[in-house]
């Protein structure tokens, strides 16, 4: 299954979606941001390419969607309701992102 994880810049909450759930299940997992200034922009193809979508927050899930009509038309998005608030790798994200994750897709029992 291919996973997509997007945040406003990725470089905290969607890359360490990225990297916690990476060949995690024989998950394929990639990240991106929707803001201009992201270390990887979202784009038609990321939308087109993932079989289900994470956002961090509801707006993301908005952007995406105006941004992408078309493409996100038949896209399961979920949001996570993961704020702005952590860092690269934070234990309290990881622990978060796992949680909240797991409602979705099956992830290992480590």
């Amino acid at each position: 299954m291919k996973l997509l994880f997007v945040c406003s810049r990725n470089k905290w909450r969607s890359l360490t979606a990225e990297k916690i759930f990476h060949r995690c299940n024989g998950y394929d997992v990639r990240s991106a941001g929707t803001e201009e200034q992201a270390r990887i922009k979202v784009t038609e193809g990321h939308i087109g390419w993932a079989e289900l979508i994470f956002v961090m927050e509801k707006k993301h899930a908005a952007r995406i969607r105006h941004k992408f009509p078309h493409a996100a038309s038949s896209k399961k998005i979920i949001c996570l309701d993961i704020p702005d608030e952590y860092k690269y790798m934070d234990e309290d994200l990881i622990e978060m992102l796992k949680s909240r994750v797991s409602e979705h897709i099956e992830l290992p029992d480590n």
